[in-house]
Protein backbone atom coordinates (compact mmCIF):
# COMPACT_ATOMS: atom_id res chain seq x y z
CA UNK A 1 0.00 0.00 0.00
CA UNK A 2 1.53 3.44 -0.90
CA UNK A 3 1.33 6.10 1.73
CA UNK A 4 1.79 9.86 1.42
CA UNK A 5 2.35 11.85 -1.12
CA UNK A 6 6.03 12.12 -2.00
CA UNK A 7 8.50 14.61 -2.26
CA UNK A 8 9.14 15.21 -6.01
CA UNK A 9 13.43 15.18 -6.39
CA UNK A 10 15.85 17.90 -6.50
CA UNK A 11 16.87 18.18 -10.11
CA UNK A 12 20.17 18.31 -8.84
CA UNK A 13 20.09 14.25 -7.41
CA UNK A 14 19.02 11.31 -10.00
CA UNK A 15 15.08 10.52 -9.74
CA UNK A 16 14.28 7.46 -7.76
CA UNK A 17 13.91 4.67 -10.12
CA UNK A 18 12.52 1.22 -9.85
CA UNK A 19 16.22 0.27 -10.71
CA UNK A 20 18.16 2.64 -8.58
CA UNK A 21 18.95 2.59 -4.95
CA UNK A 22 19.62 5.11 -2.06
CA UNK A 23 21.66 3.27 0.34
CA UNK A 24 22.09 4.24 4.32
CA UNK A 25 24.54 2.26 6.43
CA UNK A 26 23.91 2.03 10.22
CA UNK A 27 19.96 1.98 8.92
CA UNK A 28 19.00 0.14 11.97
CA UNK A 29 18.72 2.74 14.48
CA UNK A 30 18.93 6.68 14.91
CA UNK A 31 19.94 9.21 12.19
CA UNK A 32 20.01 6.46 9.81
CA UNK A 33 16.97 5.50 10.42
CA UNK A 34 15.42 8.59 9.88
CA UNK A 35 17.40 8.65 6.50
CA UNK A 36 15.71 5.70 4.97
CA UNK A 37 12.43 7.02 5.76
CA UNK A 38 13.14 9.95 4.29
CA UNK A 39 14.15 8.75 1.40
CA UNK A 40 11.11 6.24 1.19
CA UNK A 41 9.43 9.08 1.23
CA UNK A 42 10.66 10.99 -1.50
CA UNK A 43 10.44 8.02 -3.48
CA UNK A 44 13.80 5.92 -3.24
CA UNK A 45 14.43 2.26 -3.28
CA UNK A 46 16.91 1.09 -0.29
CA UNK A 47 19.39 -0.95 0.39
CA UNK A 48 19.48 -0.98 4.22
CA UNK A 49 22.87 -1.92 6.15
CA UNK A 50 23.74 -2.36 9.53
CA UNK A 51 24.37 -5.32 11.91
CA UNK A 52 21.43 -6.19 13.54
CA UNK A 53 18.91 -7.69 11.23
CA UNK A 54 15.56 -8.37 12.61
CA UNK A 55 15.45 -4.46 13.03
CA UNK A 56 16.71 -3.70 9.31
CA UNK A 57 13.70 -6.33 8.43
CA UNK A 58 11.32 -4.62 10.63
CA UNK A 59 12.32 -1.41 8.82
CA UNK A 60 12.28 -2.76 5.66
CA UNK A 61 8.67 -3.92 6.28
CA UNK A 62 7.18 -0.75 7.28
CA UNK A 63 8.73 1.33 4.64
CA UNK A 64 7.61 -0.77 1.68
CA UNK A 65 4.08 -0.40 3.16
CA UNK A 66 3.88 2.85 3.99
CA UNK A 67 5.61 4.27 0.98
CA UNK A 68 5.32 1.46 -1.75
CA UNK A 69 9.35 1.36 -2.39
CA UNK A 70 11.63 -1.51 -2.57
CA UNK A 71 14.00 -2.05 0.76
CA UNK A 72 16.67 -4.89 0.50
CA UNK A 73 18.51 -6.11 3.77
CA UNK A 74 22.16 -5.94 4.16
CA UNK A 75 22.84 -7.19 7.45
CA UNK A 76 27.09 -6.91 7.60
CA UNK A 77 29.33 -5.61 10.20
CA UNK A 78 31.00 -2.75 8.21
CA UNK A 79 33.90 -2.45 10.97
CA UNK A 80 34.51 -6.55 9.51
CA UNK A 81 36.50 -6.33 6.45
CA UNK A 82 36.06 -9.54 5.48
CA UNK A 83 32.63 -8.72 5.44
CA UNK A 84 32.54 -5.27 3.75
CA UNK A 85 34.09 -6.42 0.63
CA UNK A 86 31.30 -8.19 -0.86
CA UNK A 87 29.16 -5.37 0.05
CA UNK A 88 31.74 -2.40 -2.01
CA UNK A 89 31.80 -5.15 -4.74
CA UNK A 90 27.61 -5.34 -4.83
CA UNK A 91 27.82 -1.17 -4.67
CA UNK A 92 30.12 -0.87 -7.53
CA UNK A 93 27.95 -2.97 -10.24
CA UNK A 94 24.58 -1.32 -8.98
CA UNK A 95 22.98 2.00 -9.86
CA UNK A 96 23.53 3.61 -6.74
CA UNK A 97 21.71 6.82 -6.61
CA UNK A 98 22.82 7.96 -2.98
CA UNK A 99 24.98 7.10 -0.32
CA UNK A 100 24.89 7.69 2.79
CA UNK A 101 27.42 6.91 4.78
CA UNK A 102 26.17 7.68 8.36
CA UNK A 103 27.23 4.33 10.23
CA UNK A 104 28.87 4.81 13.34
CA UNK A 105 29.74 4.45 16.98
CA UNK A 106 32.08 6.40 19.61
CA UNK A 107 33.93 5.39 23.27
CA UNK A 108 34.58 7.65 25.83
CA UNK A 109 37.19 7.30 28.49
CA UNK A 110 40.90 7.75 28.77
CA UNK A 111 42.06 5.61 25.51
CA UNK A 112 44.70 3.78 27.14
CA UNK A 113 42.33 2.24 29.54
CA UNK A 114 39.49 1.21 26.45
CA UNK A 115 39.60 -2.08 24.97
CA UNK A 116 42.28 -1.91 21.57
CA UNK A 117 40.55 -3.99 19.60
CA UNK A 118 37.09 -2.08 20.05
CA UNK A 119 39.28 1.21 19.45
CA UNK A 120 40.55 -1.30 16.08
CA UNK A 121 36.81 -1.70 15.12
CA UNK A 122 36.01 2.12 15.41
CA UNK A 123 38.27 2.84 13.04
CA UNK A 124 37.75 0.82 10.55
CA UNK A 125 33.60 1.32 10.96
CA UNK A 126 33.79 5.44 11.26
CA UNK A 127 36.56 5.76 8.60
CA UNK A 128 37.97 3.10 6.54
CA UNK A 129 34.20 1.96 5.75
CA UNK A 130 33.19 5.09 4.97
CA UNK A 131 36.61 5.25 2.69
CA UNK A 132 36.09 2.21 0.78
CA UNK A 133 31.91 2.78 0.19
CA UNK A 134 32.55 6.35 -1.47
CA UNK A 135 34.84 4.81 -3.20
CA UNK A 136 33.03 1.62 -4.58
CA UNK A 137 30.06 4.22 -5.48
CA UNK A 138 32.09 6.97 -7.28
CA UNK A 139 33.20 5.33 -10.73
CA UNK A 140 29.39 4.26 -11.61
CA UNK A 141 27.92 7.67 -10.14
CA UNK A 142 30.62 9.79 -12.53
CA UNK A 143 30.07 7.37 -15.31
CA UNK A 144 26.32 8.60 -14.95
CA UNK A 145 27.00 12.15 -13.92
CA UNK A 146 24.81 12.25 -10.88
CA UNK A 147 24.64 11.14 -7.87
CA UNK A 148 25.34 11.97 -3.97
CA UNK A 149 26.88 10.46 -1.15
CA UNK A 150 26.02 12.08 2.51
CA UNK A 151 28.79 11.58 5.02
CA UNK A 152 27.93 11.52 8.76
CA UNK A 153 31.38 13.17 10.23
CA UNK A 154 31.02 15.39 13.18
CA UNK A 155 31.24 18.53 14.98
CA UNK A 156 33.39 16.06 17.15
CA UNK A 157 36.12 16.12 14.26
CA UNK A 158 36.58 19.80 14.16
CA UNK A 159 38.84 19.78 17.52
CA UNK A 160 40.83 17.62 20.12
CA UNK A 161 38.67 15.91 22.28
CA UNK A 162 40.08 14.33 25.34
CA UNK A 163 38.30 11.22 26.62
CA UNK A 164 36.91 10.65 22.76
CA UNK A 165 40.06 10.37 21.42
CA UNK A 166 39.32 7.91 18.42
CA UNK A 167 36.25 9.09 17.83
CA UNK A 168 37.25 12.47 17.68
CA UNK A 169 40.17 11.44 15.20
CA UNK A 170 37.67 9.29 13.05
CA UNK A 171 35.53 11.91 12.47
CA UNK A 172 38.31 14.30 11.47
CA UNK A 173 39.06 12.04 8.60
CA UNK A 174 35.76 12.22 7.38
CA UNK A 175 35.28 15.68 7.82
CA UNK A 176 38.25 16.34 5.75
CA UNK A 177 37.67 13.39 3.46
CA UNK A 178 33.98 14.71 2.81
CA UNK A 179 35.08 18.24 2.08
CA UNK A 180 37.95 17.22 -0.32
CA UNK A 181 35.81 14.69 -2.42
CA UNK A 182 33.35 17.66 -2.74
CA UNK A 183 36.30 19.90 -4.15
CA UNK A 184 37.53 17.18 -6.55
CA UNK A 185 33.75 16.34 -7.82
CA UNK A 186 33.35 19.98 -8.69
CA UNK A 187 31.04 20.17 -12.23
CA UNK A 188 30.88 16.14 -12.21
CA UNK A 189 27.32 15.75 -11.54
CA UNK A 190 27.63 14.06 -7.96
CA UNK A 191 27.17 15.79 -5.12
CA UNK A 192 28.78 15.36 -1.62
CA UNK A 193 27.67 16.59 1.56
CA UNK A 194 29.36 16.56 5.30
CA UNK A 195 26.38 16.24 7.92
CA UNK A 196 28.43 17.30 11.27
CA UNK A 197 25.65 17.07 13.81
CA UNK A 198 26.10 17.30 17.59
CA UNK A 199 23.81 16.21 20.15
CA UNK A 200 21.01 14.07 18.05
CA UNK A 201 17.85 12.97 20.10
CA UNK A 202 17.44 9.48 18.94
CA UNK A 203 15.48 6.36 20.43
CA UNK A 204 18.63 4.42 20.54
CA UNK A 205 19.57 2.91 24.31
CA UNK A 206 22.90 3.86 24.36
CA UNK A 207 22.11 7.52 24.77
CA UNK A 208 19.98 6.54 28.16
CA UNK A 209 23.33 6.51 29.66
CA UNK A 210 24.55 9.92 28.46
CA UNK A 211 21.18 11.32 28.22
CA UNK A 212 20.66 12.81 31.26
CA UNK A 213 24.03 14.46 31.62
CA UNK A 214 23.90 16.41 28.56
CA UNK A 215 20.89 19.40 28.86
CA UNK A 216 17.73 19.04 26.63
CA UNK A 217 17.98 22.09 24.54
CA UNK A 218 21.34 20.79 23.35
CA UNK A 219 19.26 18.03 21.60
CA UNK A 220 17.89 17.91 17.46
CA UNK A 221 16.12 14.98 16.66
CA UNK A 222 17.21 13.05 13.91
CA UNK A 223 14.05 13.32 11.84
CA UNK A 224 14.76 17.19 11.49
CA UNK A 225 18.65 16.27 11.30
CA UNK A 226 17.81 13.97 8.21
CA UNK A 227 15.19 16.13 6.13
CA UNK A 228 18.00 18.60 6.50
CA UNK A 229 20.78 16.08 5.26
CA UNK A 230 19.00 15.15 2.58
CA UNK A 231 17.93 18.55 1.54
CA UNK A 232 21.00 19.94 1.73
CA UNK A 233 22.27 17.41 -0.58
CA UNK A 234 20.16 17.96 -3.06
CA UNK A 235 21.74 21.37 -3.46
CA UNK A 236 24.83 20.14 -2.80
CA UNK A 237 25.45 22.01 0.36
CA UNK A 238 29.44 21.46 1.40
CA UNK A 239 28.48 21.27 5.27
CA UNK A 240 25.08 20.89 7.24
CA UNK A 241 25.10 21.59 10.36
CA UNK A 242 21.55 21.01 12.19
CA UNK A 243 20.70 23.41 15.47
CA UNK A 244 21.82 26.52 16.89
CA UNK A 245 24.05 24.74 20.09
CA UNK A 246 25.86 22.67 17.16
CA UNK A 247 26.79 25.29 14.75
CA UNK A 248 27.90 27.01 17.69
CA UNK A 249 30.04 23.44 18.85
CA UNK A 250 31.43 23.49 15.11
CA UNK A 251 32.63 27.31 14.77
CA UNK A 252 34.28 26.78 18.25
CA UNK A 253 35.85 23.78 17.36
CA UNK A 254 37.34 25.32 14.13
CA UNK A 255 38.39 28.90 15.24
CA UNK A 256 38.78 28.57 19.57
CA UNK A 257 42.42 27.80 20.41
CA UNK A 258 42.98 24.53 21.06
CA UNK A 259 44.93 25.09 23.91
CA UNK A 260 41.82 25.87 25.76
CA UNK A 261 39.17 24.24 24.02
CA UNK A 262 40.52 20.91 24.58
CA UNK A 263 41.12 20.95 28.23
CA UNK A 264 37.57 21.93 28.81
CA UNK A 265 35.91 19.68 26.70
CA UNK A 266 37.73 16.88 27.69
CA UNK A 267 36.66 17.20 31.08
CA UNK A 268 33.18 17.02 29.85
CA UNK A 269 33.58 13.81 27.55
CA UNK A 270 35.54 12.55 30.94
CA UNK A 271 31.66 12.86 32.72
CA UNK A 272 30.32 11.11 30.12
CA UNK A 273 32.58 7.88 30.36
CA UNK A 274 31.67 7.71 34.04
Amino acid sequence: MVGPARYAPSVSLPAPTADNRAVVTGASSGIGTALAEELARRGYSLILVARREELLNELSKRLTERYGITAEVRAIDLSDREQRAPLSQELASRDIAILCNNAGVSTFGPVAKLDLNFERSIMELNAVAVHDLSLAVLPGMLERRGGGILITGSAAGNMPIPNNATYAATKAFTNSFSESLRGELAGSGVNVTLLAPGPVRTTNPDQEEIGGKIPDFIWVTAAYTAKLSIDALARNKMRVVPGLISKGMSVAGQYSPRAITAPIVGSFYKKLGG
